[in-house]
Formats: C-alpha cells, structure tokens, sequence
C-alpha cells in the first residue's frame, strides 16, 4: 500500500511590517509592549493559526485579523499573551500574607482577594488553600481571578491540572485540597470543590476599563508588569488601587518595580504595597 502524500507547510516568516503591525496590535489590544526582535516568538505562537486557515504569509493573517472577526482577534490575544505559572510561586508572598494581612483580618468581615492576572488559576488555588487553611470554618472569605485569555479562564474554572505542575504543593495541602485522578484522568488532580466554589473566574483586560467587581483586601498582580511600558503600567496600577479598600494591599513579583512612580501607594515590605 502507497502512503498518502500529506502536504507540507512550509513556515512563513514574519516580515517587518507584519512584526510591526501585530506588535501594534496586541500593545493596542493588551498593553504588551512586544519590543524589537521577537520575530520568532510571534511566528512560533500563530503559525497554527495560519495552518488552521490555509494562509501563505503573515501579511494575510493580519488582513483577516484586522478585519475585527472576534474569535481570531481573541485567538490572536491568547497565543500572544505569556502564560507561565505554577502552584504556590513566590511563596514567600504568602506568608506575608498571612502575617501582614489575615492575622489582623476583622472576623465580622468577609475578606476578598483579587488575583488580577491569574492566568490558568494556579495562583488562585494556591492562595484559596491558605485562607481556608488560616480561617477554617471561622471566617468568610472569596477570591476573584482575571486574566485576559478566555482559554486560560476556561482552565482556571475547571480547577484540573496536570500532576508534573504540582510539585511546588505542601504535602499537607497536596492530600486536603487535591483530588488525584484515575482512569481517563490518570496524571491529573482536581482542585477540591470546596475551594472551587470559593474562587470565581472571568475575562478582564487590565489596560481597559475595568468592570465593577466591588473592593478587595489584598490584590495580587504579578509576574505581569514586566510586560508593559510605564506608562501602561502606571494605569494599571492607579485603575487597580481604586478597586482596594482603604490600607489594602498590593503585591507584585519580585522581578518587578514600581520605583519612581507617582502612585496612591507606598512601599510596605519587598514588592509588597499599601493603598495611602
């Protein structure tokens, strides 16, 4: 028998033109500032997309972005904005938390916290895990995640993940809060439902305008300004203290400065920031 002959598709590059109008896109569309020669990194990311189309060249890609069709435009964002993340990163974020934060927490209060670029939710659980852990059945509290990729929220909302992301997980923690899968879902884990109904998800851009989403405690927006020029970064941060209570926090990662920056703001403790 004679294999079929598949056709192959010879990978386009990026032309200057095209880097320039897809950077011009998603600084637009995002307030990622993609800087000069990461030509590789947009061909790697939407060359499925020109495969899934049958497109030759960038330059018809971007015709059929910029006509406005929704989906690709949303498809366009999610393989364009980086996603990396794991359980219980920067964890030293977490007992300042608890040390700054919930030991001082009003018991007649439900506490809430904003997990603003929560990618596929790893950060959230993992922060879910602490204040059940802190509060049990004492207190209230809700965690609210974003991010701007519907495919990230999508995941973050289904709470399973693969086992090879959870190494990170106290022991404890991994047997309380995490459900091992079987079956057709051997090598994943569930995040307890418990935690799951406690930890809402939905689709925010943070360079827009944001929708009411009520006033937090403690917002964490990290690993994510890196991607912004100052100026971007700038109104984020005033559009998120706005939504803080007063003396709320703000923590960012450790890779990450604020300094110099004219903010509603001050500096409490390493990459960790008080609402004036």
């Amino acid at each position: 028998m004679n294999k079929l002959n598949t056709p192959r598709f010879e990978q386009p590059e990026v032309s200057a033109n095209a880097y320039q109008t897809i950077r011009e896109f998603i600084y637009n569309e995002a307030g990622i500032d993609l800087g000069s020669g990461k030509q590789t990194l947009v061909s790697s990311r939407l060359n499925k997309r020109l495969r899934h189309h049958q497109l030759n060249s960038f330059d018809q890609y971007i015709e059929l972005l910029l006509n406005k069709n929704s989906i690709e435009y949303q498809m366009a964002i999610d393989l364009l904005t980086t996603n990396e993340t794991y359980f219980f990163r920067e964890a030293e974020h977490l007992n300042l938390l608890k040390n700054l934060v919930l030991q001082h927490q009003p018991k007649d209060r439900n506490f809430r916290l904003w997990s603003a670029a929560s990618s596929s939710g790893e950060e959230a659980y993992s922060i879910a895990m602490v204040l059940d852990d802190f509060f049990g059945s004492r207190g209230q509290w809700e965690i609210f995640g974003s991010d701007i990729s519907s495919r990230m929220i999508k995941k973050a909302k289904s709470g399973l993940y693969q086992c090879h992301r959870i190494d990170a997980i106290p022991k404890d923690f991994l047997r309380k809060y995490c459900l091992k899968g079987t079956g057709e879902y051997d090598g994943y884990l569930l995040v307890d439902k418990k935690l799951r109904a406690k930890t809402r998800f939905a689709e925010i851009n943070l360079t827009k305008l944001l929708p009411e989403v009520g006033e937090f405690d403690v917002i964490f927006l990290r690993n994510v300004l890196i991607y912004f020029d100052n100026k971007t970064k700038k109104n984020i941060i005033r559009s998120l203290t706005s939504k803080l209570r007063s003396k709320g926090l703000l923590f960012i990662g450790h890779s990450e400065s604020l300094k110099g920056m004219d903010l509603p703001i001050k500096l409490i403790a390493p990459t960790v920031y008080q609402k004036k």
